[in-house]
């Protein structure tokens, strides 16, 4: 075991040599690698060299700079969590406030506690490489995954997980080769529902039977660890999680979803249960020899977390808005990142789709696989919203009319022990915002509202004019991240009487991916979304609450200037009877090669550019070309600057605008079509259709009704 990109190799750092040597020893004569570090540099490097566990003495880097590692742990790769074994002398985080800075500080720690026996230490580094090799394993898993449907296939082989299809309302059971290898059953053979009844534990079917009851009976997903039994009478675990899929009707059609076999993971917790069990014994055996010492221990340890709480509170503010600024740069990135590869695996899927023989169960493969990718994109779209990159369509809106016409989905949605208030003034003024984000917003904060009534309640939805900053709550622990300006607003309030959250869970309520509710209950992107709308749209959100009072949720909204538009439909599409010629721009191959498949295969010649520069150069040719599709985000020349650039070579030409996200300077204004990734063929079919059939001459006219033409806004055509 070498280092290198898969390394398995333990680097250590102790207080000293002598330390050193005999934890090394220890781990070499259990069969693993192990490097000494000398100091901290030492170790920075060989981490970063690649490495699989870390198991440093906490007196070594006691008052040390973190920074370097600290940096190197935070930029880590979404599927790294490096893992770091911290020995202490003054035990865990929950008795050695020190020992929680630092596991706070490095992430992914396990803390052991000076003395401990060599097979407690080799047992730790054992499940820790174990877990550092499935990090490994779903690195290359990550890497290898393609948008063919055929490597779909690999990746779930890869990952070691079987599929599985629970047909309803007659429980057919649809398993993979590899799932019923999970269950101890012949790959090629049948393997019927009721075998897999039969097969599960009896100590664990109850359990299990309750929790298909309520997905069944709520739809919510499906989530188990439960234990089966071979035909060899072995004892085996599973991981099983599914999703349920619905008909038109809304009742469950089936459940689809994924197992794996995660009996080494139990059976290493099993065993470090019992180990951490008797430690527990011998120090609690220890701890009543000891009780004046441990008394005057936790009274000092009481007193500098006291000391650390108050500095902390000092700087906690600050902290928290440098946090979130950073997490929605990193969150815009990465939608955008994953909107570019959702484009690449629905274009293809849907040529895959077209051209694969007639054949159900590849049909369903496809299917399933598309609907994986549309829910990618619709989480893209909620990162999108808590990063503020989201394209919206800000127009003036009557608050009280779109309130009341939710009324009826509110109230289906809210269910029937849910009473839905409304105190709504006449004589308000309009709201700029996005009718379709708000009315998302809206429902996210009712079901929210919801959920935190368990047994029932009252949620009230107001509305209320605000003409100060003074007039905005003064003792909300979650605010924006940037100032209001002077003004007028709105403010839409959402309140309940539910179980309230605590001070700590309030104040990280808006981070995304963080949620108070069970697991599989949701996705934590819910507030996040709302908080992200109401300041890109020049508002805010507030939220206060306290635990069994209730929380109340205030979205604050400018006032627009300008009185609601009566909405006309879109014009319809013209149907393009003849082949066009264009002009692709990408500088992703992945995407352009997607895109240039689906416009040949809607009969159009392609000719192709991976840049802005390469573009003007084709469009100086003599090349005829007919309309210009182009990515915005390109190296070099955005794809704004290549559209203004292009018309002063061809002043007639059609320019079609496709990229992801928002990301546009002050002061450019856009009179530019636009078509949102990911799309479908079919989608980008329509737009080309309706571009190339109303000419060169009609394009100015619709680009200018279609876009929102502000300073700062970059609006999609319809």
């Amino acid at each position: 075991m070498k280092p290198g990109p898969s390394s398995e190799r333990a680097v250590i750092l102790a207080a000293s040599e002598r330390d050193a040597v005999r934890t090394a020893h220890l781990i070499k004569e259990a069969g693993y690698y192990a490097n000494i570090c000398g100091d901290l540099a030492e170790l920075e490097h060989q981490i970063a060299s690649g490495a699989g566990l870390a198991i440093i003495a906490d007196e070594a880097i006691r008052t040390a700079d973190l920074a370097g590692l600290t940096r190197w742990l935070n930029e880590q790769p979404s599927w790294s969590d490096f893992p770091i074994v911290l020995i202490s002398e003054k035990g865990g985080p929950e008795r050695n406030p020190e020992a929680a800075r630092l596991g706070r500080a490095l992430g992914n720690v396990t803390f052991i506690e000076r003395p401990f026996h060599p097979t407690t230490l080799v047992s730790l580094v054992a499940a820790t490489v174990r877990g550092r090799r499935r990090q490994y394993q779903t690195r290359q898993i990550l890497e290898d995954l393609t948008e063919s449907e055929g490597l779909l296939q690999t990746a779930l082989d890869a990952g070691h997980l079987g599929a599985l299809e629970l047909h309803l309302p007659d429980f057919e059971l649809e398993a993979s080769p590899t799932c019923k290898t999970f269950f101890g059953r012949n790959p090629r053979g049948p393997f019927t529902y009721q075998e897999l009844l039969d097969a599960v534990h009896p100590d664990d079917r109850a359990r299990r039977s309750e929790i298909v009851e309520q997905t069944l009976r709520t739809g919510a997903d499906y989530r188990i660890e439960y234990r089966n039994i071979w035909p060899d009478g072995t004892e085996h675990w599973v991981d099983v999680r599914a999703r349920a899929v619905r008909r038109p009707d809304g009742s469950i059609r089936s459940l689809v979803g994924v197992c794996s076999d995660i009996t080494a993971r139990k059976t290493a917790e099993i065993e470090r249960e019992a180990l951490l069990a008797q430690l527990a014994a011998e120090r609690t055996a220890l701890a009543e020899l000891t009780a004046t010492l441990e008394q005057r221990v936790e009274q000092r340890t009481a007193d500098l977390m006291k000391e650390v709480a108050a500095r902390e509170r000092a700087q906690e503010q600050l902290r928290h808005a440098q946090k979130m600024e950073a997490i929605g740069q990193l969150t815009g990135g990465v939608a955008h990142d994953f909107n570019n590869l959702l484009m690449a695996v629905m274009g293809n899927l849907d040529l895959l789709r077209k051209r694969m023989p007639e054949d159900p169960r590849l049909q369903r493969l496809v299917d399933g696989a598309l609907q994986g990718a549309e829910r990618g994109a619709s989480l893209t779209q909620r990162l999108l919203a808590f990063a503020r990159q989201q394209d919206l369509r800000a127009v003036p809106v009557d608050l009280g009319l779109l309130v009341r016409d939710m009324s009826d989905l509110l109230e289906r949605s809210l269910g029937p022990r849910i009473v839905l208030r409304l105190d709504i003034p006449e004589g308000l003024p309009p709201a700029c915002v996005d009718t379709n984000q708000l009315e998302l917003a809206v429902l996210n904060l009712a079901i929210n509202a919801r959920d935190a009534m368990p047994d029932g309640g009252v949620i009230e939805i107001r509305l209320a004019a605000s003409q100060t900053r003074n007039d905005l709550a003064k003792n909300d622990p979650i605010k924006s991240d940037q100032a209001l300006e002077p003004g007028n607003y709105l403010k839409l309030s959402v309140v309940d009487s539910g179980t309230g959250m605590s001070p700590d869970v309030l104040k990280r309520a808006i981070e995304p991916f963080f949620s108070s509710k069970p697991v599989g209950k949701g996705t934590g992107l819910g507030l996040s979304m709302v908080h992200g709308l109401a300041v890109q749209l020049g508002g805010e959100l507030q939220l206060s609450s306290a635990v069994g009072k209730g929380t109340t949720a205030v979205l604050v909204l400018p006032v627009a200037t300008a009185v609601p538009a009566v909405e006309s439909p879109p014009p319809a599409a013209q149907t393009v009877k003849r082949s066009a010629i264009i002009l692709l721009v990408d500088d992703d191959p992945l995407i352009a090669m997607s895109t240039m498949e689906m416009l040949e295969d809607l009969g159009h010649r392609v000719i192709g550019a991976s840049s802005g520069p390469h573009a003007l150069d084709i469009l100086r040719s003599d090349q005829e070309i007919d309309l210009m599709m182009t990515d915005h985000v390109m190296p070099g020349m955005t794809g704004i600057e290549l559209a203004a650039a292009a018309r002063k070579v061809r002043p007639q030409l059609l320019v079609l605008l496709a990229t992801g996200y928002a990301e546009l300077p002050d002061g450019i204004q856009v009179d530019l079509p636009r078509l949102a990734k990911p799309y479908h063929q079919d989608q980008l079919r329509e737009r080309l259709d309706q571009l190339l059939g109303q000419g060169a001459k009609q394009q100015v006219a619709t680009a200018a009704t279609d876009s929102v033409a502000t300073p700062s806004t970059f609006s999609p055509s319809p």
